[in-house]
């Protein structure tokens, strides 16, 4: 049986998820400041359709990208040393939720709904969810966005209306956070698109151990700036 959640519920340990669907959880809860925050603690984040209940997953195994594993392509590289882009943080976060939540090509639906771009719209005022965007001519063409906890970075989505805008707030992203000392971003589940950027797949356990030691860092919580010239 999967737990429901009340008001006060802490989520069960990650080994009671189930296998199949992989990782599922606890269902319910609320999608406020507190639960979200305590639930990326854990290694937990939500994934509902509209309509539905909240779901809780923790799958394992768990898609990761460790900064200093980061793979740039000698097309990417190419692309990265072009000055036809801008590369902003922090500017535009409701677009890009809005822009990650627009229906992709032969899938019907999102699961970025209202509710949750005004959830983690919250964590965004608070300084713990930061968008990375790629500006051309002034229109918003890439970003992504996610959590930042301590030293622990949790993707949630990204977009791209132009070839490799995502790879280059991507790319943004990775050297923002060596610079921070980030030590992992999560990236929930495995894409060959994240894979071809050097991500990979851990265990759970291992993943729950390394969240551990980089999560309780002191808290930072502030909007982002970044220098375009760090990735020259």
């Amino acid at each position: 049986m999967i737990p429901w959640l009340g008001p006060e519920s802490p989520f069960p340990p990650l080994e009671t998820a189930l296998t199949r669907p992989n990782g599922l959880l606890a269902v319910g809860g609320d999608l406020s400041p507190a639960r979200l925050i305590e639930a990326y603690r854990c290694g937990v984040f939500p994934w509902f359709n509209e309509g539905e209940p909240i779901l809780w997953w923790s799958p394992d195994p768990r898609m990761v990208l460790f900064p200093e594993e980061l793979k740039i392509s000698r097309s990417l590289a190419k692309v990265l040393k072009r000055e036809n882009y801008e590369i902003r943080a922090d500017s535009a976060f409701k677009q890009v939720m809005e822009a990650c939540a627009a229906p992709r090509k032969g899938l019907t639906g999102t699961w970025i709904h209202p509710q949750v771009i005004a959830a983690y719209g919250e964590l965004h005022e608070m300084g713990l969810a930061h968008s990375v965007e790629t500006w051309v001519g002034g229109e918003l063409v890439g970003g992504l966005y996610g959590v930042g906890l301590g030293k622990m970075f949790f993707g949630e989505s990204m977009f791209s209306r132009v070839s490799d805008a995502s790879k280059i707030a991507l790319v943004h992203l990775v050297k923002k956070l060596q610079g921070l000392d980030f030590g992992m971003i999560d990236c929930q589940m495995k894409t060959e698109h994240l894979a071809s950027l050097g991500a990979r797949e851990i265990s759970r356990k291992e993943f729950s151990q390394t969240l551990k030691e980089l999560v309780h860092y002191p808290q930072r919580g502030e909007k982002w700036c970044l220098d375009h010239e760090q990735v020259k």
